[in-house]
């Protein structure tokens, strides 16, 4: 099945969002968990006209989208990376990664930053990326999140 990866569109919002609620419920939060994460979730109009953030498509349908933001260090952070639950496990992320990567070198930057969920770091490692440490979550108080670190590569292989 063809995949295609597009920038967002600002009226794709609210399902980018429900998307990401989705896609982290896959983990087996509870739902008052994830409603607890929706602030930190909610993908806005204004958010998608100010950030690289990108979707993958599959079908005309979205299946997936990432989104990054610079650093006051002059680091990107990949905020969002998030998959349709079906198509976790099936190389949708992969895809991400591969064009966040790209996209974050073609930006200038050298390193990647993610504050990831604890169930998504295997995936970040699997990926090349290297735990720095942990930061704090914004949802939970108390609750810690490994910090993870990518160099960008000078060239990127070639997407297949």
């Amino acid at each position: 099945m063809p995949l295609n990866i597009r920038s967002a569109r600002e009226l794709e919002a609210s399902l980018l969002t429900e998307l990401a609620i989705r896609s982290k419920g896959h983990w087996g939060y509870d739902a008052e968990f994830l409603e607890d994460c929706r602030v930190d979730l909610t993908i806005t109009p204004e958010y998608i006209a100010s950030h690289p953030i990108f979707v993958l498509e599959e079908q005309g349908k979205v299946v997936g989208f990432y989104s990054l933001e610079r650093q006051a260090n002059n680091d990107v952070e990949l905020m969002h990376l998030f998959v349709e639950p079906a198509g976790i496990g099936g190389g949708h992320g992969r895809r991400l990664w591969q064009h966040a990567v790209e996209s974050a070198r073609k930006l200038g930057f050298q390193e990647m930053v993610i504050s990831s969920d604890p169930q998504a770091e295997a995936f970040y490692k699997a990926m090349g990326a290297r735990r720095v440490g942990e930061v704090a979550s914004i949802v939970r108080a108390g609750r810690m999140l490994p910090l993870v670190r990518f160099t960008l590569p000078l060239s990127s292989p070639a997407v297949l």
